[in-house]
């Protein structure tokens, strides 16, 4: 499947320094900041360097080291927010959106990490 890349997207723009953001961590192939309208006061989203527009095709066209890249980035923001369970934080929750019904609204792939209150249920029924 062809995915079509915006390359005018906000987090592209990020990328490329033509925005500023309050970056928490940054690696080889991916980029950590504070979200700037929070949903949660710990609320980070998590970004490849790389063009991919969602979930899936991160996973799909993503070359294995951008993969644990990110995925080892995401895990150490869940660090920085002291919100691992099992170094006695309250927890996180993840969340990546994709497409209309998953209500995206920024095409570039990103994963949310909110923390810092009790969240409540997963999604309205």
């Amino acid at each position: 499947m062809a995915y079509a890349y915006d390359d005018q997207n906000v987090f592209a723009r990020i990328l490329r320094g033509e925005i500023p953001n309050k970056t928490v961590l940054e690696s080889e192939h991916s980029l950590a900041f504070h979200d700037i309208a929070p949903h949660a006061p710990g609320h980070v989203l998590v970004i490849p360097k790389g063009p991919y527009v969602n979930f899936d095709h991160f996973c799909l066209d993503a070359t294995p080291a951008e993969i644990v890249d990110f995925h080892r980035l995401a895990g150490q923001v869940c660090a920085f927010l002291e919100a691992q369970p099992s170094e006695g934080g309250a927890g996180y929750r993840t969340i990546s959106n994709a497409g209309p019904h998953g209500g995206q609204e920024v095409p570039h792939y990103h994963l949310h990490i909110l923390s810092g209150r009790p969240l409540g249920p997963m999604v309205q029924r």
